[in-house]
C-alpha cells in the first residue's frame, strides 16, 4: 500500500507485509540509486510482519524509483546464488573423491 501525495509522486511511503529482512535490503539498494535523495525504513510494532519504507526521490516517481530497487534486489539475489551453486559444483567436482 503506497501513502504519499498525489501532486508530489516524488516522496511516498510503501507499507508492506514483510519484516527487516527485506527492508534492510532494499533500503541498501535504494541508497545505491542515483535518484534517491533519502530513504529509510521502520516497523511499527514489533508483533506485526509490517514494515514502511520511505522513499524520496531527486524528482522521479518514488513507486517506479521503489520497483526498480526491488528488480535490482532480484538480480542481485540471482547473481549470488548462481554463484554459489557455480562454487558448489566446483567443490564437488574438485573434492568429491578426497571425500568418499
Amino acid at each position: 500500500m503506497e501513502h504519499g501525495s498525489y501532486k508530489d509522486q516524488s516522496a511516498s511511503t510503501f507499507s508492506l507485509a514483510e519484516d527487516h529482512t527485506l527492508a534492510n535490503a532494499l533500503r541498501f539498494t535504494l541508497n545505491q540509486d542515483p535518484r534517491v535523495s533519502v530513504c529509510g525504513y521502520s516497523i511499527p510494532h514489533p508483533s506485526e510482519a509490517r514494515v514502511n519504507i520511505r522513499v524520496q526521490t531527486t524528482g522521479d516517481s518514488a513507486k517506479e524509483v521503489l520497483k526498480d530497487s526491488c528488480q535490482d534486489l532480484m538480480m542481485i539475489c540471482q547473481h549470488v546464488r548462481s554463484t554459489f551453486d557455480q562454487a558448489v559444483t566446483d567443490f564437488k567436482n574438485n573434492n568429491g573423491s578426497e571425500s568418499e
